[in-house]
């Protein structure tokens, strides 16, 4: 039970991703917290899990403090953060404009800054803590149709490693995971809201693997887990792609 004793926080853990991962620290022994825009279901996962849910919106910094609040009053100390928390909305970019660029960058972006400032000062104080960080392989190789997307998975990835190099002095580790095509309700809307492109779109990711299909959001919630544990206790300032080969740097 590598996380027993343990509290972690996972945003946007009322699926996809984050589900999958509240689910695979649970069983090895963590209390989890469910931040989720989606409190309905954020309230359905920690019922199952017995946790803890609370309505988070990381794009808004009042709802992060009130969640972290939440979450410190219930448990007393978070112990592992996973900023899971992300959206798209596919179009290519000439037809995006400024609105959807602060949307997008306000969620995937801030949002995993947003909700690392509020916890990181707590993980410092007691000189221990784990962060990882979901960006996406769209951030090491750019996607089509997700420019603005990728450029904030992008700076995920670098800003993973810059907290990483100031919270280490502070035995805190902080890694990220940059999944590739996963079967996820952001990855699946696509098809349902775009038609063929959305299609194609999808199926361009697909063949773009080496291993020829989609992840199963369990495969990216096992590096998750790997990473948030003791055994990564040497591993800081890192990005593992789980993209089934996308990406091999």
């Amino acid at each position: 039970m590598r996380f027993e004793g343990k509290i972690a926080l996972i945003t946007g853990g009322a699926s996809g991703i984050g589900l999958a991962t509240a689910q695979r620290l649970a069983a090895e022994g963590a209390r989890v917290a469910i931040g989720d825009i989606n409190e309905d279901g954020a309230r359905g996962v920690a019922g199952e899990l017995d946790g803890l849910a609370c309505r988070l919106d990381v794009s808004d910094t009042e709802s992060v403090a009130q969640a972290v609040h939440a979450v410190l009053s219930e448990f007393g100390t978070i112990d592992v953060l996973v900023n899971n928390a992300g959206t798209d909305l596919f179009s290519f970019f000439v037809k995006t404009d400024p609105g959807l660029w602060d949307f997008l960058l306000g969620v995937n972006l801030r949002g995993v800054m947003a909700v690392t400032h509020a916890v990181l000062p707590g993980m410092q104080e007691r000189a221990s803590g784990a962060i990882v960080n979901v960006a996406s392989e769209a951030g090491r190789v750019g996607s089509q149709g997700s420019a603005v997307y990728s450029a904030a998975k992008a700076g995920v990835i670098g800003f993973t490693k810059a907290i990483a190099r100031e919270a280490a002095r502070y035995r805190v580790r902080v890694n990220a995971v940059a999944p590739g095509p996963i079967e996820t309700p952001l990855l699946n809307a696509a098809p349902k809201v775009y038609g063929e492109l959305g299609e194609r779109l999808k199926q361009g990711m697909v063949n773009a693997t080496v291993m020829g299909r989609c992840g199963e959001p369990e495969e990216v919630a096992a590096s998750i887990a790997f990473l948030a544990s003791d055994d990564a206790s040497y591993v800081t300032g890192q990005t593992l792609n789980v993209s089934g080969g996308l990406s091999m740097w």
